[in-house]
């Protein structure tokens, strides 16, 4: 990340210039979405020599659906390269491997701060909050900076919850220019829930279980959608089109079609279906 700035490259991932660590510091568990079990700190089977999936192009056939729904908001290359300033986890002692998988989690909710704040940022309604968001933005990006031991030993869930008090107040914010009644779901379970043409124009479904759920055709627009889980959620057709604090995570997990209409902070998955 450059002085001053925190761009959106930054916080994608980046596996060219990553020690593959989030196929070695993370925990699997046999599942639909993994084939295997695997212990944290343990590398997959899969992983290469040169820190790269041996079988990338196929995860979803060979049953690892949940390595391709895993973004780390480029924390991968920021531990490798920054962090540990381009040290292989591989080649040095025991203890700087450990320490180098028990960092990269953190740093990996560091970067997702940074994207939520950075994604705030960009919302004109959240004006009033700028300045702040901006504080929180610098603190942040200051943290990702600390030293290992540092990094290991820090309290990340006290700095996002005040983090998540911006975010929230940002949420108010955006939605309050959405004109009529606003649902408020949050943390809802909405597991398989019939949906289909929903009116959630600005909606609160902030950690809203919404697994499976039938969102075809649902009106999503200035919803927010922080932490919601949209695993093997319908969106075919649904209008997200303003739709805030959505990850790239979070709707590779979903369903969607060609006519699925989206925010520009997020990229359409390549194996939605397309519309015939």
């Amino acid at each position: 990340m450059q002085e001053g700035t925190v761009g959106r490259a930054d916080l994608r991932a980046d596996c060219a210039n990553c020690f593959g660590l989030c196929c070695v510091a993370l925990p699997f568990a046999a599942s639909a979405d993994f084939a295997l079990d695997k212990p944290a700190g343990t590398p997959c089977k899969n992983l290469r020599a040169d820190h790269r999936c041996g079988i990338h192009a196929r995860l979803r056939q060979e049953g690892f659906t949940g390595c391709t729904v895993y973004d780390c908001f480029g924390a991968g290359q920021q531990v490798s390269q920054v962090t540990f300033g381009g040290q292989d986890w591989r080649s040095g002692p025991r203890e700087r491997a450990r320490r180098m998988f028990d960092v990269f989690p953190v740093v990996r909710q560091l970067h997702e701060l940074l994207w939520y704040l950075t994604e705030a940022l960009d919302l004109p309604a959240a004006r009033p909050v700028h300045a702040d968001l901006r504080q929180a933005l610098e603190q942040t990006r200051e943290l990702t900076r600390l030293t290992p031991d540092e990094l290991a030993g820090l309290d990340v869930g006290a700095h996002r919850q005040q983090v998540n008090v911006l975010l929230l107040r940002t949420s108010e914010l955006v939605r309050a220019g959405v004109r009529g009644r606003k649902k408020d779901r949050r943390g809802a379970d909405l597991m398989g829930a019939r949906l289909k043409g929903a009116d959630l124009r600005g909606a609160n479904l902030r950690g809203a279980y919404l697994i499976a759920a039938d969102l075809t055709g649902a009106d999503l627009r200035y919803a927010d959608l922080i932490g919601a889980d949209l695993r093997d959620a319908d969106l075919s057709d649904a209008d997200l089109t303003g739709a805030f604090f959505l990850t790239q995570p979070q709707l590779t997990a979903a369903r969607g079609s060609e006519g699925t209409r989206l925010p520009d902070s997020v990229t359409r998955p390549v194996h939605w279906a397309t519309r015939l």
